[in-house]
């Protein structure tokens, strides 16, 4: 199998060990478009609708050409079929891609920029980039998306950002326009279409913080929350990497899956409760992390059941002797565990817990200024006993 990268510029742009494999294979798959700029005629089949590599692997050890726009292997096929063949079954021959080709005309350093697909994505997947000063280059599904996503934009505040719209690049109907998000008025926008944003007229401070201990006020919930400070303190305890799994038990409004995948990692957030179940998915999806975090209806120790190993396990509600027996043994190791406790019964339990595993046992007293009368005063929050160690 061949897997080829091919721009607007259709066959003319290929290279000849492109041209030698189409002319080759006997059956090539691409969407309509690809095929029909690679001119393979009746050798041609497009993807099926909804997106499905099953066709292509079903023709293993033949003579197969694969489409794909620009670079294979970002945002596109690529990657979904090498998952599923052996290295040498495939070769990959790609061509400069659409975020390539969008720095290029922009003259923006690739590394210095985010890269994202939205052509298959929700917009929130903008949210924990949005910030004064930053470059974005993301592939949007259609035409319309662009106006969409205008509105979004404005609707979060940054109706200042810079849009460049990069429609067609590489072909002869390549075409930029540039408008701030607010001022946006689609003019017969042509798919495929790319946009450049540029925040360096947002005003400092906009957008969300790059460290954990978010406000509560930016999570729905009704009460169940750890507090900002004690959940900043919790993130340091569970030491996030990114590509880690986290298993977050007893998820409350989620907040720490949340905080937990925007420091690059992935969670399944098990809860029993069906209110606050609703509250976690409309954080994960306002934070647009539906790719990062799994939510489960249950309990533990019973929701754990065929879940992926973790790299770390936070329990905030439904704390037991039974729970942590069985928890336990679970754990891989160098597994990282931290349990948060406000109620006497769960801090006597993790004293003994610490006994016997080890680890380290903090007691977190925070208290904000609050009005008290016609002055201030100190407000305490529930005080936090917290157990953590590694397996």
């Amino acid at each position: 199998m061949t897997i080829i990268g091919i721009g607007e510029d259709g066959a003319a742009g290929l290279g000849d060990a492109s041209r030698d494999a189409l002319a080759t294979a006997r059956v090539v798959f691409g969407g309509p478009r690809h095929l029909e700029l690679a001119d393979v005629g009746a050798r041609g089949r497009p993807w099926p609708v909804p997106f499905d590599i099953a066709p292509v692997l079903a023709l293993r050890g033949q003579r197969v050409a694969v489409l794909a726009s620009g670079d294979p292997f970002w945002f596109g096929a690529g990657g979904s079929l090498a998952a599923h063949l052996e290295p040498a079954e495939w070769r990959a021959l790609p061509a400069p891609g659409t975020l390539s080709l969008a720095a290029a005309r922009l003259g923006w350093r690739l590394e210095d920029c985010v890269t994202l697909g939205l052509h298959a994505a929700p917009f929130q997947q903008l949210r924990p980039h949005l910030r004064r000063g930053c470059r974005i280059i993301a592939t949007l599904r259609d035409r319309e998306a662009p106006a969409a996503l205008a509105r979004w934009l404005c609707d979060q505040g940054a109706g200042n950002l810079r849009m460049t719209m990069l429609e067609r690049l590489g072909g002869s109907a390549e075409r930029i326009q540039t408008a701030r998000a607010q001022d946006f008025v689609p003019t017969g926008i042509r798919a495929p279409v790319a946009v450049a944003m540029d925040g360096a007229d947002l005003p400092r401070g906009f957008g969300l913080s790059a460290a954990p201990g978010r406000p509560d006020a930016l999570f729905a919930h009704h009460g169940q929350i750890t507090k900002a400070p004690i959940r900043a303190l919790t993130l340091a305890a569970l030491a996030p990497r990114p590509g880690e799994v986290l298993w977050d038990i007893g998820g409350g409004s989620g907040s720490i899956s949340v905080e937990w995948a925007l420091a690059g990692g992935r969670a399944t957030c098990i809860e029993p409760r069906t209110d606050r179940l609703a509250l976690i998915r409309a954080n994960v999806e306002n934070f647009g992390l539906d790719a990062r975090i799994r939510v489960i209806e249950g309990a533990a120790p019973g929701a754990l059941a065929g879940l992926p190993e973790p790299d770390a396990v936070f329990v905030g509600g439904g704390a037991s002797a039974q729970l942590f027996d069985a928890l336990w043994p679970r754990l891989p190791a160098g597994a990282r565990l931290v349990a948060n406790a406000v109620t006497l019964e769960t801090e006597a339990l993790l004293v003994r817990l610490q006994s016997r595993h080890g680890g380290t046992l903090v007691r977190l007293d925070v208290a904000q200024a609050a009005p008290l009368g016609g002055l201030r005063g100190w407000q305490p929050l529930r005080p936090v006993v917290q157990w953590s160690t590694v397996r």
